[in-house]
């Protein structure tokens, strides 16, 4: 459990919790602009 509490806690510049938050967020903008896009195009 105490693996988990350093990865998860926020700490400012490169950190393996900053790596994971931004590639969920990376994944979560890519599926939301195809979302829109192929929504768009469909029309």
């Amino acid at each position: 459990m105490e693996i988990y509490r350093q990865l998860n806690r926020w700490i400012w510049g490169f950190s393996i919790g900053s790596e994971s938050w931004n590639g969920r967020l990376a994944m979560i903008a890519f599926v939301i602009i195809f979302a829109i896009e192929f929504f768009f195009l469909c029309l």
